[in-house]
């Protein structure tokens, strides 16, 4: 991991990594961050929430990535 990389040249090289190297690249820098698989919000956690608004509210927000941009 070269920190010089430009974004296009570290999802090419993501992107040529078999799909076990992948995996352990991600777990290692969960592991980094103090962070481990699965360790996110549960599921029961979650109920309160609408998922079709959830899912719209992910889907406003790449919009806004998207303009940043450009």
């Amino acid at each position: 991991m070269n920190n010089d990389e430009s974004r296009e040249e570290r999802k090419k090289r993501f992107k040529s990594l078999s799909s076990e190297e992948r995996k352990k690249l991600i777990r290692k820098k969960l592991e980094l961050q103090g962070l481990t698989e699965g360790s996110g919000v549960r599921e029961e956690d979650q109920s309160s929430y609408d998922k079709e608004e959830m899912i719209d509210l992910i889907l406003l927000t790449r919009c806004f990535q998207k303009n940043k941009f450009q």
